[in-house]
């Protein structure tokens, strides 16, 4: 009798972790910056994604003139465009906070030490062509790997070859395609590990979140803002929303 107790309170332990296990996890956009007040993408912005205990933080890395890996969302720092400037031609400008333009090493030291917090590097597409997109590519997976990175980082692109590079570069690391326009399948067929779409992505294509948990592959959905949407995703049991509001979010999944 005791072990029949023990087995079902066993399974029952197994079952609350799936469970647990199988939430829609979040991820802040860029940090978390908005509500927070500080800029995004700073080593700020990453510390307070942990500060709220979230499960990921997304970043994006850009390659300047002169090879530096640097974290920036748009092409340019404060005026000054990335891709043809050097590292130092950057430092002219700080953020509001008086950071500078971080490195990509700089980030990801400053992000393992926010143990639990997952690293989702975006390698964005460089304006000179495919070829810096590449090298930039290279260098960042030869960074992670370097730093011992590997576990806490995620990648993500919109640049397809980008994303097969990656999976060439490292075939365990967990690669997912952002750009929407193409099949769960063929992700699949590529060696890539998920999607990671734009929410009208999933509405144009709604039978694409459940054929890509069929293949085992991962989901996500960006940047979702608003209550209903969230909602919406959480009911379908996606694995995970990319958000600037991670507050909203975070008080959805605890209802």
């Amino acid at each position: 009798m005791k072990k029949t107790v023990f087995v079902i309170l066993a399974t029952m332990a197994v079952m609350g972790i799936t469970e647990l296990n199988a939430q829609t996890k979040i991820i802040a956009h860029r940090g978390a910056f908005k509500n927070t007040k500080v800029p995004e993408n700073s080593i700020a912005s990453l510390k307070a994604a942990k500060d709220l205990n979230l499960w990921g933080s997304e970043y994006d890395v850009h390659l300047t003139k002169d090879n530096v890996l640097v974290v920036n969302h748009d092409n340019d720092f404060y005026g000054i465009d990335i891709a043809t400037a050097t590292y130092q031609e950057l430092l002219a400008k700080s953020h509001p906070n008086g950071e500078k333009i971080p490195t990509l090493e700089e980030y990801i030291k400053a992000g393992l030490k926010l143990k639990g917090l997952k690293l989702i590097l975006e390698l964005k597409t460089n304006k000179l062509g495919l070829e810096r997109t590449l090298e930039a590519t290279e260098k960042a997976v030869a960074l992670v790997k370097e730093l011992k990175a590997e576990k806490v980082t995620e990648y993500i692109a919109f640049s397809y070859d980008a994303c097969k590079k990656i999976h060439e570069l490292d075939p365990k690391a967990k690669v997912a395609y952002l750009n929407g326009d193409i099949a769960p399948d063929q992700i699949k067929k590529d060696g890539l590990t998920g999607i990671d779409y734009h929410l009208s992505v999933f509405t144009k294509n709604p039978t694409w979140l459940q054929e890509s948990k069929a293949l085992k592959l991962t989901t996500n959905a960006w940047t979702v803002n608003k209550e209903d949407d969230m909602k919406s995703l959480i009911s379908q049991k996606i694995d995970y929303i990319t958000t600037n509001e991670p507050e909203l979010l975070k008080t959805l999944l605890k209802k």
